[in-house]
């Protein structure tokens, strides 16, 4: 297939390419930067420059490919509002170029905020509906779609993919240990976030175009739940400081940003994922990964 893929050059999107690349796929990976085109170039994919609002041309790549990835994401912590609004403005364009195709749209997902006191399954709706919702409502936006001869599949990713390079979630953690000389975690340490190796989640993504139905849920979660007491000793013992626990009050000053998601259950099952796909995740665990310096 010809794929389309929008980060193509971020954490997970660039792992993807790779994967894509290496299993005989052509790539087009959209690039907003001359570094990033040039990244993509030396890998052999084609390159489309642009961004999340260039949606004429998001339209038009899509047009010529025979699947797309959607991956790329303003993350605009101090303007929540318009990285909801360019993402639910992103997914509609793609979508309605693909309509009626039985092409393959592949989107990233979240895992916060679908269940509370459990494990999120893939059989678990988004309570994100709307544009003034969480990442626009785009999961149930594009789903929407699976009903318009798009072979929409949400890919939900765990909050921590993790491995060396990673600049995300743990590196956070990981760097407010490092400034305040103690590795912390929030309150008793039993909240959890699941986790996948990066490879792992590229992998899924290519299984998941090649052959997931139409309106697929697709977990990319290798382990279900890792407290953040463990990724708090884990840390500690990778930079040799000690290992505390935060009153609530106090997590937002030591973590910053990541505070409010370290202090957040997110954990899921990949159950029906795997027995869908066949996606065994082989690649090391979270803890595994810090230990051996991933985040040193």
């Amino acid at each position: 297939m010809h794929v389309f893929v929008t980060g193509a050059t971020g954490w997970i999107g660039s792992a993807v390419v790779d994967e894509l690349l290496g299993s005989g796929h052509e790539v087009t990976g959209l690039a907003r930067s001359d570094a990033a085109a040039l990244a993509l170039g030396k890998k052999g994919a084609r390159v489309r420059r642009g961004d999340l609002d260039d949606l004429a041309g998001l339209r038009d790549a899509a047009l010529d490919a025979q699947a797309v990835v959607h991956l790329a994401n303003k993350h605009d912590w101090g303007n929540p509002a318009e990285s909801n609004r360019a993402e639910r403005a992103a997914v509609e364009t793609l979508a309605e170029a693909l309509v009626g195709t039985d092409r393959p749209f592949a989107l990233a997902a979240g895992l916060s905020g679908l269940v509370r006191g459990r494990p999120a399954t893939e059989s678990d709706v988004s309570p994100e509906v709307g544009p003034d919702s969480h990442r626009g409502g785009a999961e149930n936006l594009a789903l929407e779609y699976a009903e318009k001869g798009v072979r929409v599949l949400s890919v939900r990713f765990a909050p921590s993919v993790h491995g060396p390079g990673d600049h995300g979630f743990l590196a956070a953690i990981t760097a407010a240990a490092r400034e305040h000389g103690v590795s912390a975690y929030p309150g008793d340490g039993t909240t959890a976030w699941s986790a996948v190796a990066r490879a792992d989640a590229a992998r899924l993504v290519r299984l998941g175009l090649e052959g997931a139905p139409a309106g697929t849920k697709l977990h990319a979660v290798a382990e279900e739940a890792v407290t953040a007491r463990e990724i708090a000793e884990a840390v500690g013992r990778t930079l040799d400081v000690p290992v505390v626990s935060l009153a609530p009050e106090k997590v937002a000053e030591h973590f910053g940003f990541v505070g409010r998601f370290f202090a957040l259950d997110m954990t899921a099952s990949s159950a029906r994922t795997r027995e869908l796909l066949g996606w065994t995740p082989s690649g090391p665990g979270l803890v595994e990964d810090i230990e051996t310096g991933a985040y040193a």
